[in-house]
């Protein structure tokens, strides 16, 4: 799908609030505590802006061994994606029932240097603009999202997603002719997981990590060449598991592919993940191992790119790419 660029960022509106965040069902979220939307405006027809603030101190997404600490290039994905939800409700006419699939995405950053965080929360705007046709009766079934993002006045990159539309109905249907039997829940495992009591994780400060919770590898293979690991989360990482789901949701997987590059390029605490670039052909299941895959590289002039590979059944189920920046300079 072919994806024009979202529009300059106007001036802000005067009445995007800081001072309480928006309803959590308009963003797909069980807990208060992982809303960051604090208002949502229309610019246009098919254009939103919402205001975020970036939290100084959260137990997942500042849980890095970076110094100095930057704002973690998850928190602006999950941003992003909670800001496109919250537009495609309040200003779009979708349905709160509707359920948004990501077939993939990209999100570019500047880099490590516009994105330290100070000493008051970060004021992040994000400008989405819907890209999509709807069918003759009006409903869009896929689309674009682009979007832009500025924090406290300085652009600081770009993010896109191509999308589907779906009912739960829609939704069920798709799950089960993928599967051709009903899929577990995480419901159904324990906090630990399918992989249970794993004593084969790496330590956190291998991935970047500082807190066990936050690592989502284990049964790590490292050679000359190549890393690969299971994709083991737990499931009381309520960042990542925030309401039950039948699959692995897409930013573990995309969490699993930033600790394997950082494991492939060996700078588990000099190195700042600024962007990736991710396409997901299935989803990935609960009841059967996902295995990732990457080559070993290294940052070359302040960045490196990481190719992620997730297997299931022998079959590939995703990639992500991973770009890295040296944060040497800082």
């Amino acid at each position: 799908m072919t994806t024009p660029t979202a529009p300059e960022i106007a001036p802000a509106p005067a009445e995007l609030s800081y001072r309480r965040t928006v309803d959590r069902r308009l963003v797909h979220r069980a807990a208060v505590s992982e809303v960051f939307v604090t208002d949502i405006q229309p610019l246009a027809a098919k254009r939103v802006r919402a205001a975020v603030q970036l939290p100084l101190s959260h137990a997942y997404y500042s849980d890095h061994l970076q110094r100095p600490a930057a704002y973690d290039a998850l928190l602006l994905l999950e941003s992003g994606r909670q800001a496109a939800i919250a537009g495609s409700h309040t200003h779009i006419g979708l349905s709160e029932h509707t359920t948004m699939i990501v077939d993939a995405f990209r999100i570019d950053l500047r880099g490590p240097k516009e994105l330290l965080i100070g000493a008051e929360p970060g004021r992040l705007l994000i400008d989405t603009e819907y890209i999509g046709r709807p069918t003759r009766r009006g409903r869009y079934r896929k689309g674009t999202v682009a979007q832009r993002y500025s924090v406290d006045g300085t652009e600081v990159g770009e993010h896109e997603m191509d999308v589907l539309f779906l009912t739960r109905h829609e939704n069920e249907v798709l799950r089960h002719a993928q599967r051709g039997t009903p899929a577990p829940l995480t419901s159904d495992f324990g906090d630990q997981g399918p992989a249970g009591d794993d004593d084969r994780a790496p330590a956190p400060a291998l991935v970047g990590r500082g807190n066990p919770l936050n690592v989502v590898l284990s049964h790590v293979e490292d050679t000359p060449g190549a890393v690969a690991a299971v994709v083991a989360p737990r499931f009381d990482n309520r960042a990542l598991f925030d309401h039950v789901y039948d699959h692995l949701p897409a930013m573990t997987l995309v969490e699993a592919a930033r600790q394997l590059a950082l494991l492939a390029t060996g700078g588990p605490r000099s190195a700042y993940v600024v962007g990736f670039e991710a396409r997901f052909a299935r989803f990935a299941e609960l009841d059967a191992a996902v295995r990732a895959e990457a080559p070993r590289g290294r940052v070359r002039d302040g960045r490196g790119v990481t190719p992620v590979r997730f297997l299931q059944a022998g079959a590939e189920i995703a990639r992500v790419s991973v770009t890295v920046a040296d944060g040497g300079g800082l």
